[in-house]
């Protein structure tokens, strides 16, 4: 065997085994679990989640989700079956709400409890509710189907 036959068997050999153990092609391809939050609009748009934890109901927020693009708000499955979200249109000023009521914040905030919002310093806003029916992960795609001053919700379960 010629030395640049075996320099090019070894370069494929050692590919190979980087690969393998890496485990990028023998692997079965691994589902990921988390709370996602698609934008399918043309402005960036600030979302706010609301979820019931051990210490009682929790919202958070505000993360950013840039046009024609997502944001994974949950990392890793999901431990509530019920999720609760907010989102307003940095441009237009639309909003994508609900019926349930949680507190928000002005800035990035992290708000323990649901009641007395206005006595305790913070906005109030309505979510929508989410019944992801106990999944380890859940997608919800905000469109813009309608006049943006009063745009829609879509839900779309993991496939």
């Amino acid at each position: 065997m010629s030395m640049s036959i075996k320099l090019r068997w070894g370069s494929f050999l050692a590919a190979f085994l980087f690969i393998f153990i890496s485990g990028s092609v023998f692997a079965p391809t691994q589902a990921h679990a988390d709370f996602r939050v698609c934008n399918s609009t043309q402005n960036l748009v600030g979302v706010a989640l609301g979820y019931r934890a051990k210490t009682g109901w929790i919202t958070e927020g505000w993360w950013h989700v840039n046009a024609s693009s997502c944001t994974t708000l949950v990392v890793g499955p999901l431990t509530s079956r019920y999720y609760y979200l907010y989102a307003e249109d940095a441009q237009s000023g639309g909003r994508w709400d609900g019926k349930i009521n949680m507190c928000v914040a002005e800035n990035q905030f992290k708000i323990t409890g649901i009641n007395d919002c206005f006595a305790r310093g913070f906005q109030r806003s309505g979510f929508q509710e989410y019944d992801t029916g106990e999944q380890t992960s859940w997608m919800v795609q905000l469109t813009e189907e309608n006049p943006p001053s009063s745009p829609i919700v879509t839900d779309t379960p993991p496939q």
